[in-house]
């Protein structure tokens, strides 16, 4: 098992906001559905490293984008695959 965060967010928009906002910056994360076990008014999460979701939800609240919730869930690592983050940032 392996845990990753996920942050919703109230609006399809702020989604695509924090994504631009993200681009270019240092963490790892990817935009991903909802998973099922969280509930959602926007069907877009962002998924990141737990231990980078805290300096990721200080970015995001400083470039004005609007949180609905963060969970922090398990999940089972499916075999064969390295990693499901894509790496964006300055040096990846």
């Amino acid at each position: 098992m392996e845990k990753a965060c996920f942050f919703t967010f109230p609006a399809t928009y702020q989604a695509i906001k924090a994504e631009k906002r993200l681009a270019g910056e240092k963490w790892q994360f990817k935009m991903v559905p909802v998973p099922r076990s969280i509930s959602s008014s926007c069907g877009i999460a962002l998924r990141c490293l737990p231990e980078e979701a805290p300096e990721i939800k200080s970015f995001l609240e400083i470039n004005y984008v609007e949180i609905e919730g963060i969970y922090e869930i398990e999940e089972k690592a499916a075999p064969g695959i390295l990693s499901i983050f894509s790496r964006r940032g300055k040096n990846g």
